[in-house]
């Protein structure tokens, strides 16, 4: 008689430990992080450089608009004398004075104590003398300030305002023309010539045509008759 067969139960096997990671530190972890968003982190660094520099890059300047000149002397001068000339080359006008201030903004001269001497053409002078005076670049046009005397010395046409005579002008403010030969003031002034006196609010002579007007309050000092004042 056979003996009975053995039986062998097998177990299934027991599953294996798998083996932990090694614990990383802080550090590798931290560097792990930022390299994931390093690209990010890239692109935005790249956007805020781009604006700065759009920002910060300078703008070419439009035409630019001159600023006005100011009323502020270029060169001062001090005793210093001009003489101007006429086309033909005869002398025409002497100007000097203790200080000159050239104003570039309105071309004009600013002179201190100034003493203007005119020659027209028949020869005859006339000086005039302030304490300031504003004249154009040529002279021909000449504002007196302060203490102004003009004096047209005798001679010229008979008949003619002062034709003869010596003729004086004073006041506060006078303005001169040396070339059309005219004297003019918005202020009072006083008129001389010989023996006679006369004031008046205003003034306006002409000697190349003739004419003396003068306006306002006007009084005059006639010399005594039969002395005469000469051709009127």
């Amino acid at each position: 008689m056979n003996a009975p067969a053995e039986r062998v139960v097998l177990a299934p096997a027991a599953p294996r430990a798998t083996p932990r990671a090694p614990r990383r530190s802080w550090w590798a972890r931290t560097i792990d992080s930022v390299t994931i968003y390093l690209p990010l982190l890239l692109m935005a660094l790249l956007a805020a450089g781009t604006y700065w520099l759009v920002k910060n890059t300078p703008v070419p300047d439009g035409p630019r608009v001159e600023a006005p000149p100011r009323h502020e002397p270029d060169y001062v001068m001090n005793g210093f004398s001009v003489q101007h000339f006429t086309p033909a080359g005869r002398p025409s006008t002497f100007l000097e004075g203790r200080e000159l201030r050239h104003y570039p903004d309105t071309e004009t001269l600013e002179i201190d104590d100034v003493r203007v001497r005119s020659t027209d053409e028949l020869g005859r002078v006339t000086v005039a003398t302030a304490e300031r005076g504003l004249s154009n670049r040529d002279a021909s046009e000449v504002r007196l300030v302060g203490n102004a005397h003009v004096v047209r010395e005798a001679g010229g046409p008979a008949g003619a305002p002062g034709g003869t005579e010596r003729l004086e002008f004073l006041g506060e403010f006078l303005h001169v023309y040396t070339e059309a030969q005219r004297v003019v003031s918005n202020r009072p002034v006083l008129l001389r010539r010989g023996s006679m006196e006369v004031r008046a609010a205003s003034l306006n002579y002409d000697h190349a045509k003739q004419v003396l007007e003068l306006k306002g309050q006007v009084q005059g000092t006639l010399p005594p008759r039969g002395q005469g004042a000469g051709n009127s």
